[in-house]
This record gives structure tokens, sequence and C-alpha cells, in this order.
């Protein structure tokens, strides 16, 4: 009775302490961690783990940056037409308006509680920039900037880009204008 009793306290002993050989397969793999972005997954990490296989509708990309700085040199791919103007006034309005606020001058419900104040995209600071530089930030994060890279694809990216270039620069003396007459 003894030898059954610690077979069987032997049996589910692992089980207690969750220590199966196998318990631990989904945390230890090559997949990003939650939080973490792709870049900073592990070292030598690319985008898309080694032996994947793309879904359809999955956003790919060649565009390959190591930092924000490394970013700056990117020149804007998308043609700062009217439909991607649009397009990234769509997502524009899902992403960047809780902080920035439908103005782009940081006013957003989200960035009024933040400490430090969401930048003013309408700025003419961001103006000198060029667009690798909002591109980086967008990819990066900042100070209290998240990190877009998992949630926007490059080209969704470069339509919010142009977005803030084309449209949200115009909305501002679009709308001081109206005002004044």
């Amino acid at each position: 009775m003894k030898k059954l009793s610690l077979a069987i306290a032997l049996l589910f002993a692992p089980l207690v302490a969750q220590a199966w050989p196998w318990s631990d397969d989904m945390a230890n793999q090559i997949s990003v961690k939650p939080q973490a972005s792709p870049n900073k997954a592990a070292p030598g990490a690319t985008l898309f783990p080694s032996r994947s296989v793309p879904a359809p509708g999955t956003a790919t990309s060649s565009i390959t940056v190591k930092d924000a700085d490394a970013a700056v040199k990117l020149a804007n791919p998308v043609a700062a037409d009217a439909k991607s103007v649009e397009t990234g006034h769509q997502l524009f309005t899902v992403y960047c308006t809780p902080c920035h606020g439908t103005s782009g001058t940081g006013d957003g419900k989200v960035g009024e509680k933040l400490i430090l104040r969401p930048f003013d995209l309408t700025s003419d600071t961001l103006a000198e920039q060029p667009d690798g530089y909002i591109f980086g930030m967008m990819t990066f994060g900042g100070a209290v900037m998240p990190v877009y890279a998992n949630d926007l694809s490059p080209t969704e990216r470069w339509h919010v880009i142009n977005y803030i270039r084309k449209g949200l620069r115009n909305a501002p003396a679009a709308q001081a204008a109206a005002s004044a007459q």
C-alpha cells in the first residue's frame, strides 16, 4: 500500500509543481514577447521568424532599419495623393487621435493625462524634419510615444505621414481661414 501511495504521489508531483517538460514550450520560442518590438525580440531577430509562412493579407516589408536615426534617411515611397491622405486620416483617427487629438496639437483625451504632452504634429519644428523622422518615431517610439511597428504596416505608417504632411498641416490653415470669414 505504501508503494502504491508513493507511486501515485510521484506521478502527480510534476503536476503540482507545474514542471512537466513541455509546460513552458509556448513561453520559450522565437516569437515576439508581449510589449517587445520585433526589432528587440532577440539579438539578430527579424520581423518574421525563419521557416514562418506568411498568411494571406499579412503586411510584409523590405524596409529594415535598426533604429530611429537610420530611419531618418528613408524617403517616403508612398505618393501623397488624395487616396493616401484619406487612408492616413482614417488610420490617424484610430491610432493617433487619443494622444495627439483631432487637431494634431497634442490635446487628445489621453494626451491631457500624460506628464509630457504629446508632440504638436502641426509645428514648424516637425515640418522641417524629413518624413523618415516621423517614420522612425512611429516605428521605434519615443519618450511618451508608443511603438506602432506592431500595429501599422510600413505602408500604413507612410499613409499616416502623408496625412500629417498634407491633411493635418492644411487643416489649421483652413480652419483659421473659415473662422476669419
